[in-house]
């Protein structure tokens, strides 16, 4: 409720403009990193399903190959 106060008296460039650009100068190197982190854990679930479906592929390729090798599970 406080801020609300603070904020009314002030022209609309401060609050969207101004306000927005000093959290970025002060905080970007922690949104980078947060983005940074997100970016390379998409891709790792992305290389990891990748790596699983080739493996189910390669599996299913070689066991409906040869039939009786089912028997050896």
């Amino acid at each position: 409720m406080a801020v609300r106060g603070l904020l009314t008296g002030l022209p609309w460039w401060v609050k969207w403009v101004a306000i927005p650009v000093i959290a970025v100068v002060v905080f970007g190197s922690v949104i980078a990193t947060a983005a940074l982190f997100v970016v390379g854990l998409l891709f790792k679930v992305l290389v990891f399903v990748a790596l699983v479906a080739g493996l189910v592929y390669v599996v299913r390729k070689f066991t409906a190959s040869s039939p009786s090798s089912r028997d050896g599970w």
